[in-house]
């Protein structure tokens, strides 16, 4: 029996092409999911930690970038993993970097999955659907 929870999901990225790709590659998966964009780390954890919008209550899933300005992805990561009561958040990182370094750091600081941004249309039409089993499948923390 599958996992039937909506998850929301918060898209940390600052290029605006690659956010309007996620959008529509959601809209063409037929994704109903909430999707909320930070388009930086700063603001994102500020939309965590206010917990003020609805589409920001777990269960949720972030969706990294790591090349971003004010606070980049690894910078977030250290920070979401060092604050009580978000370190639990499942966290996949959408990047063109493949840096073994970066992608070593990512996965010391606990994230799901690195998946690098090559052609952006089919890697995340890939990225999306395996990300749609994944939550249809696994149990997300709630808090």
């Amino acid at each position: 029996m599958g996992n039937t929870q909506e998850v929301n999901i918060l898209l940390v990225e600052d290029d605006v092409v690659d956010q309007q790709a996620m959008r529509r590659a959601l809209r063409e998966l037929r994704f109903a999911n909430p999707l909320l964009v930070a388009d930086n780390g700063v603001t994102a954890l500020e939309l965590l930690r206010a917990e003020a919008d609805p589409l920001l209550r777990p269960p949720f899933m972030v969706l990294l970038d790591i090349n971003m300005p004010k606070m980049n992805g690894l910078e977030f990561l250290q920070e979401l993993r060092a604050d009580k009561k978000l370190k639990n958040t499942v966290v996949f990182i959408l990047s063109t970097s493949n840096s073994p370094e970066d992608i070593d750091l990512a996965y010391n600081l606990n994230v799901a999955g690195y998946i690098v941004k090559s052609d952006i249309k089919n890697s995340l039409m890939e990225a999306l659907s395996m990300l749609e089993h994944y939550w249809r499948i696994v149990e997300l923390p709630r808090n």
